[in-house]
């Protein structure tokens, strides 16, 4: 089919409209929905090397065939292939809605719960802190901790909430008990058990330490299920994979991959990933946002497209309606990946200023070493679509990189002093980063390499930030003792 090459990616996305609309002309409501959805839209190309890669048309085949111009001949067809994105569209946060005191040291952590209907928060003053998001008031004030509460994590069906310290206390929060349970020193992460996997019973977590190991818990039980030993120094992050494994990463300068898989042996340890030349400090999982958030899935109106009825007296029945539209989610999610994109694929970051892309449950080499940062990477995150991932590094610098070939696309520069961490809007249109500089700033994915927008408000450091999975709002937390709320 010959196009023109001024067309723009709405008119790319029109002819694809009008020609499903063509193939369902008898079928009214498949037009219907096929008009609302966007798609976007790769070019192949075959590198020098000989390697074939799919690059995104960001703006017009124009702008693309400029750009890659030693790269794409005018005497072959050039193949395009489109993919759909979310017809869910978050809007840009821009303006700060609250300001909530409270804490009495700095805020290390903020998150929202997966139906993003609740804030939690941690931080210097050994307290944990819930939020009301609508009314922006504390909820409830916990301080049980007896240090400075370094890593929180909610369960993906919002039943528990999880806090752990420097003194190596996990504590797990549910409506009526706490719970300890302790490591030899302090807890460095966190990680649950996806609601997909092991029926859907949501129980288990695993913790990691400086002490070098982890630690599997049930938490109905009260019971330590296992604990991984292997690694010669500090483990740094831990986490628990879509398709049944665990992760962690060390000091050590190695990712080890453990059973955790019904069925399988509890903590067996499988492989070794090895390639950095200094320590690891983050991992990210291309599942990473379809684990987190479990059954819920989010309509236009940003509710939750399944409304389950937490107040049934029938408790097993609603957890396995959970279980069951986990299940149907994280489907849904490997179909849409393309080719060796349904592997699950593992980022890891390090002092050594690089990254990896590894295949992880298959493979022990990885699949590619990346570089550009200058200095040690600091918090990865791929985008819920799997299609990228973001890194924050200390030079002050964001890096955006494709999630299956682990190629670079492109630097946000903006920040002016070490970027902390980085979180995705549900839809994976914008990006948003915390630093150093007392600022957060919005990026628009992946048009922009200048920021969308400057939050500014904050009197210190930003260490902690979240985005809710609803879209609604992003949560930032400071060294100043607050945390703001932004909203369209």
């Amino acid at each position: 089919m010959d196009i023109p090459t001024h067309s723009t990616i709405d008119d790319l996305q029109a002819l694809v409209h009008s020609l499903i609309d063509d193939d369902d002309e008898d079928d009214e409501k498949s037009n219907n929905k096929s008009k609302g959805i966007p798609y976007s839209f790769y070019a192949k190309i075959e590198r020098k090397n000989g390697v074939v890669d799919e690059i995104e048309i960001t703006n017009s085949l124009l702008d693309f065939l400029k750009e890659y111009k030693n790269l794409v001949s005018t005497e072959v067809t050039l193949q395009l292939t489109y993919q759909p994105l979310a017809v869910f569209k978050v809007r840009p946060v821009t303006r700060c809605t609250a300001t909530m005191p409270g804490h009495t040291e700095a805020i290390l952590h903020v998150s929202y719960s997966p139906d993003g209907q609740h804030l939690a928060s941690g931080g210097g003053d050994t307290s944990v802190r819930f939020w009301d998001v609508n009314t922006c008031l504390p909820k409830m004030t916990c301080k049980q901790h007896k240090d400075h509460v370094l890593c929180t994590a909610w369960s993906p069906d919002g039943r528990y909430f999880a806090s752990a310290d420097k003194r190596g206390t996990l504590i797990i929060w549910d409506p009526h008990q706490k719970r300890k349970r302790a490591h030899k020193q302090y807890i460095t992460g966190l990680a649950w058990e996806p609601l997909h996997l092991n029926q859907g019973r949501g129980e288990r977590i695993v913790t990691s330490s400086k002490d070098g190991s982890c630690k599997i818990w049930n938490v109905r039980t009260k019971q330590a299920l296992i604990t991984l030993s292997g690694h010669t120094d500090s483990i740094e992050a831990v986490k628990w994979g879509g398709e049944g494994f665990l992760y962690t990463a060390s000091r050590d300068r190695t990712i080890k991959v453990w059973t955790a898989k019904e069925g399988d042996v509890l903590g067996k340890m499988v492989r070794t990933l090895k390639g950095h030349a200094h320590r690891i400090n983050c991992l990210a999982l291309s599942t990473d946002y379809v684990c987190r958030t479990g059954p819920y899935e989010f309509a236009p109106s940003g509710r939750p497209q399944r409304i389950f009825s937490e107040e049934s007296n029938d408790e097993d029945a609603v957890q396995k309606a959970k279980y069951q539209a986990a299940v149907e989610r994280y489907q849904a999610f490997r179909d849409q990946q393309e080719g060796d994109g349904q592997k699950e694929r593992l980022v890891s970051g390090s002092d050594d200023y690089t990254l990896f892309l590894w295949h992880p449950t298959s493979e022990k080499q990885p699949v590619k070493r990346l570089v550009g940062h200058q200095q040690a990477v600091n918090h990865i995150q791929f985008s819920p679509d799997g299609r990228y991932f973001a890194s924050a590094s200390f030079d002050k610098k964001v890096k955006l990189w494709n999630g299956y070939s682990g190629e670079f696309l492109k630097t946000l520069t903006g920040h002016v002093g070490a970027v902390y961490q980085v979180a995705w809007s549900s839809d994976g249109r914008y990006l948003v980063s915390a630093s150093k500089d007392s600022t957060a700033k919005l990026w628009a994915i992946p048009s922009g390499k200048t920021a969308k927008a400057t939050l500014p408000g904050h009197a210190d450091e930003v260490y902690a930030l979240d985005w809710s999975p609803n879209g609604a709002s992003v949560a930032t937390g400071s060294k100043d003792r607050t945390i703001k709320i932004w909203k369209h």
